[in-house]
């Protein structure tokens, strides 16, 4: 099979399992779909300097929070763009743990999780030296865990809340279809600047 035809039908196949919102068995839940696709598409896919099979790579990610998008960069050129929702309080940089804001600044990528509560997610590097001078100031710790993450696995509320408003706790969250090419297209340690 060549990469191409691998690309478009797992591109299919993934569109469909994702978009459909159909309930797993109890076996299968999401986070396990979520672990088995990207293992599959990454098993099935060689890595080479332009990225996996036709995807380029990220050298640099953007966060415009007003702009509610994150950009995927190669030398400057935008590769993508994807929109994002944000922490319930979007206006603002992070000051504190749990102030529902999401950080700006420059931080880099981290870890990964295909088993996270929410479909795959990447760690964020926050906070960084400034962000916790900044909290301690305030009589306060500055919080962590902020990722990208797509939708959660277990929703709470209807789907079309996800995509309408800023619902995370400080993350950035995109669509699921999203999240797999952000997975796909960037490593750790790919710096990632979040504006205002």
């Amino acid at each position: 099979m060549t990469t191409k035809s691998y690309w478009a039908g797992g591109w299919t196949l993934l569109l469909l399992l994702i978009g459909s919102g159909s309930a797993h068995s109890a076996e299968n839940s999401a986070a396990d779909l979520s672990a088995n696709l990207v293992g599959s598409i990454a098993n099935n896919t060689a890595v080479g300097s332009e990225g996996r099979g036709d995807l380029p790579m990220a050298d640099r990610l953007l966060v415009r929070k007003a702009e509610r998008k994150l950009y995927l960069l190669q030398r400057g050129q935008v590769l993508r763009s994807y929109p994002v929702r944000l922490g319930l309080r979007p206006e603002g940089k992070k000051e504190f743990e749990g102030d529902f804001r999401t950080p700006e600044g420059r931080y880099s990528l981290g870890k990964r999780n295909s088993h996270s509560d929410y479909f795959l997610s990447i760690q964020v590097s926050y906070p960084n030296p400034d962000d916790v001078v900044h909290a301690h100031r305030q009589g306060a710790e500055p919080g962590g865990a902020i990722m990208i993450h797509g939708l959660p696995n277990s929703p709470r509320k209807p789907l079309d809340y996800y995509n309408r408003m800023d619902w995370t706790d400080g993350c950035i969250a995109v669509n699921n279809s999203d999240m797999v090419e952000i997975w796909l297209m960037t490593t750790p340690g790919t710096p990632i600047d979040i504006q205002p």
